[in-house]
């Protein structure tokens, strides 16, 4: 640590965007503060980062580690928006061929601490043996966590969790009362990703050697909206979970789509207030054609004026491309947008004409949405969205559309009664409350300083030149 009590900082997330992004915004806020931060990631994933203002460059430094070669991987293919979800195995594989390289250059930074995701199980085994402090931050919430369970559990299973369904009822390890727990149609989509195969380490062996592993455990969280969740977390580590705060985005945006925008914001102006549903997945829940045909129904039957960001494509490597119903746009011509190229979630939430958020529930989008007093009507796909989507019902800022225990699939009936119940309906009106209700906890930035101070206060008082190991 510099005399200053400046710190140097390495942040290694997953090569995932929905990772990379708050990993930015963390890295931005710490660097903000006069520390030395070494952004490390793979040379095509930096350059599609955005844009540093130029007062953060000479403390906020990308760091380009080439991406290695793994067969079944596409060629030039180095996040998980460049491939398909059946190959996100090999990208995980090429992340595990990092370790020696990742050392060297560990060692060539002069570092106080290195922070990873779930994915680099091996790293803190690597900043021990370079008396490098380390740490886990966790971009998934102190639920999951607490969901997922202790080390020996992640690592080596439980007789008690065998199967899918094993995993619909609130694990035995969660002593106070809640309604979190998974559905089985989403237990199934994730069940080979908790238990891997011969050739493929599991993500639940991954988390097992990070929680046991670290040092202390950062969480995007804060403890007046989950604190039973974040002691639960470390009770079962038995070491430091530092909440981060729910690290809001700022407007990353450096290229001008002023034109877009102006397009955008003179429809959402013709709108009444409170009245628009506004429908976006992230960068990479895509629905099937499937549940793309009853979501297009469901906004048919709802009567109300719509704005969708419409993905038909994720990625390079999706081939599997979705087309709305016949007709779709003609008949809601003028009361819906539909938008098939870039558009301004942040600008558009905060728009006085939206109403209500239709969403996967991935956390950054929530975050999103709750700064601007949005209520969320929920469609989960996949990965942690189902543990999200689960404190947000039990907390009422979110309503999760019905579906079949069995397959998930949905009709455009419930699809339309969800949507009028979260913007119009009386019965709906607690979702409307709560949202602007708990605001203060997602979009307040003197809140958000005070938990990044906090984290720094830590972490400039634990390190090894303090005697600390």
């Amino acid at each position: 640590m510099a005399a200053n009590g400046k710190l140097r900082i390495a942040m290694f997330p997953w090569l995932a965007f929905g990772h990379m992004i708050p990993w930015l915004e963390l890295s931005k806020l710490i660097a903000q503060k006069g520390h030395q931060i070494f952004f490390i990631s793979t040379p095509k994933n930096i350059d599609r980062l955005p844009k540093l203002s130029p007062e953060l460059a000479s403390s906020l430094h990308f760091v380009k580690i080439p991406m290695p070669h793994v067969d079944n991987l596409p060629e030039n293919a180095e996040a998980t928006t460049d491939i398909s979800h059946q190959q996100v195995w090999y990208l995980k594989n090429a992340v595990d061929l990092l370790q020696q390289p990742m050392k060297e250059l560990l060692q060539s930074l002069a570092l106080d601490w290195v922070f990873y995701d779930f994915v680099a199980y091996w790293l803190p085994d690597i900043a021990r043996q370079l008396r490098i402090r380390n740490g886990f931050f966790s971009i998934f919430t102190a639920p999951f966590l607490g969901y997922i369970g202790p080390s020996l559990v992640l690592i080596n299973g439980d007789d008690d969790l065998k199967t899918p369904e094993d995993y619909t009822r609130t694990p035995k390890w969660v002593p106070f009362p809640t309604t979190v727990a998974i559905r089985l149609f989403e237990a199934r989509r994730v069940f080979h990703l908790i238990t891997g195969n011969e050739s493929n380490i599991s993500d639940f062996y991954r988390f097992g050697h990070i929680l046991s592993n670290c040092d202390v455990i950062a969480v995007r969280s804060c403890k007046d909206f989950e604190p039973e969740w974040l002691n639960l977390v470390e009770e079962l580590h038995r070491k430091p979970v530092i909440p981060v705060g729910q690290l809001p985005t700022t407007d990353n945006d450096t290229v001008d789509h002023t034109d877009t925008w102006r397009s955008i914001k003179e429809w959402l102006d013709k709108q009444e207030k409170g009245s628009v549903v506004y429908i976006a997945f992230g960068s990479e829940a895509k629905p099937s054609q499937e549940e793309l045909t009853e979501i297009a129904f469901g906004l048919e039957l709802s009567g109300l004026p719509f704005f969708w960001v419409l993905k038909k494509q994720i990625g390079p490597a999706d081939s599997d491309l979705t087309e709305l119903p016949d007709g779709f746009e003609e008949r809601t011509k003028g009361r819906g947008f539909v938008c098939t190229f870039w558009a301004p979630q942040l600008k558009i939430l905060a728009h006085d004409s939206v109403g209500g958020f239709l969403t996967h529930s991935g956390w950054s989008s929530v975050v999103e949405a709750l700064q601007f007093k949005r209520p969320l009507i929920i469609l989960t796909f996949y990965s942690d969205q189902c543990i999200n989507a689960k404190v947000l019902e039990e907390k009422k800022v979110g309503y999760l559309i019905p579906r079949d225990e069995e397959d998930g699939s949905f009709t455009r009936n419930s699809m339309a009664e969800s949507l009028k119940l979260v913007l119009v309906d009386e019965g709906g009106k607690i979702y409307r409350d709560k949202a602007k209700e708990i605001s203060g906890l997602f979009g307040d930035r003197d809140r958000q300083d005070r938990y990044l101070d906090n984290f720094l206060t830590y972490l400039q008082t634990h390190n090894f030149e303090k005697g600390h190991i």
